[in-house]
């Protein structure tokens, strides 16, 4: 809820700096927060993934 609040009032300060308002910016960066929620984490769970496959094969001798 913090983070949403937080998004909120980057997005309207953004919003707010070309003139029009900070409805439509205060939007986005809500959204654009719970969005990042889900994808950090699955990148995080992907880049393990490929680094670990490549201590693996590095140890085994192989190249990519």
């Amino acid at each position: 809820m913090i983070g949403k609040i937080l998004g909120a009032l980057v997005g309207a300060a953004i919003d707010r700096s070309d003139g029009e308002g900070g409805a439509k910016g205060a939007a986005i960066g809500a959204v654009s927060v719970g969005i990042a929620k889900r994808i950090v984490p699955i990148a995080l769970l992907i880049t393990g993934v490929v680094i670990a496959k490549k201590l693996i094969d590095d140890a085994r001798g192989e190249e990519a």
